[in-house]
């Protein structure tokens, strides 16, 4: 059965609007993770997750990707205790640099 994911539901718009103003590495990304294409997994791209919006979130693995460019500079604290939070309902989260995806 699928796991319920609550989020806040004023998310939603905030999520439509990162989905179409996508970074470059979010873009290169999802190249490869949309359509199943990864092991045949379903993946989403801006997945609100209860107070927050995860860049790439899978149900089947409970698995959240989260890249970090120039905008998370200075927001390390922030970051930290956002996936906390998230790892608190029992997703695994994993973190990449944008030079990652590009390399």
């Amino acid at each position: 059965a699928r796991r319920k994911i609550l989020y806040d539901p004023s998310l939603k718009t905030k999520a439509s609007a990162l989905r179409q103003h996508s970074t470059l590495p979010e873009i290169k990304l999802w190249k490869f993770l949309k359509g199943k294409q990864m092991c045949g997994y379903d993946f989403h791209r801006q997945k609100p997750i209860d107070r927050y919006i995860v860049d790439f979130y899978c149900c089947e693995l409970n698995l959240a990707i989260e890249l970090d460019g120039a905008s998370h500079i200075g927001r390390e604290k922030y970051d930290a205790a956002r996936q906390q939070a998230i790892e608190r309902l029992g997703i695994t989260f994993l973190r990449f640099t944008n030079d990652d995806v590009f390399n």
